[in-house]
C-alpha cells in the first residue's frame, strides 16, 4: 500500500521518434514491401497465365487492385502481430501507440494502415505529422527513451 502511495502522481511520457527514425521506418518498410509485393506478383502472374490465355485487361486491373490493397494489408499484419511496430520500427526502436500512450487495438492499426493507402499520404510527413497519425489518433514513439514527470509537490 505504501509502495502505491509513493508512486502515485509520478506519470510516464512516452518520448516521440523522431523524423530520422520515422524516415529509416519508412524506407526499410517500403523495401521489405517491395520484395514481398514482387514475391506475391511472381505468383500470381504463374496463376494468370496458366488461367488465362491471354493477359486481358480484367487480369491486369485485377493484379493493380490487390496490389493496391496488398501495401496497406501489410502493414495492417506488422502492427497487428508485432504489437504497433513493423520490421522498420523494431530496427528503429520505436513504436506506434495510441496518443494517450496505450497499445493500439485492431481498429486504430486498421485505420492507420487504410489512410496509409491514401496517394500522396507520405508527404504528409512533411508537416511533422503524418495523416495516418493524425487521423487515427495515434503516434510513434522511440521505445528507448522514456520521460518521467515528476511532481514538485511531493
Amino acid at each position: 500500500m505504501e509502495q502505491a502511495s509513493l508512486l502515485s502522481g509520478i506519470e510516464f511520457t512516452p518520448v516521440l521518434g523522431g523524423s530520422g527514425q520515422r524516415f529509416l521506418n519508412f524506407l526499410i518498410d517500403g523495401i521489405l514491401i517491395s520484395f514481398c509485393h514482387a514475391f506475391f506478383l511472381g505468383g500470381t502472374a504463374l496463376a494468370g497465365s496458366a488461367l488465362l490465355s491471354d493477359t486481358s485487361s480484367f487480369y491486369q486491373t485485377g493484379v493493380e487492385v490487390i496490389s493496391f490493397f496488398f501495401y496497406g494489408l501489410l502493414y495492417f499484419l506488422m502492427e497487428l502481430v508485432f504489437k504497433g511496430r513493423t520490421i522498420g520500427k523494431f530496427i528503429t526502436g520505436t513504436k506506434a501507440v495510441n496518443e494517450d500512450g496505450t497499445e493500439m487495438n485492431p481498429r486504430a492499426i486498421l485505420i492507420r494502415s487504410l489512410i496509409r493507402m491514401i496517394p500522396f499520404e507520405a508527404f504528409s510527413a512533411f508537416n511533422l505529422r503524418p495523416w495516418h497519425d493524425k487521423w487515427s489518433k495515434t503516434c510513434v514513439i522511440d521505445v528507448n527513451k522514456t520521460s518521467w514527470n515528476v511532481p514538485l509537490n511531493t
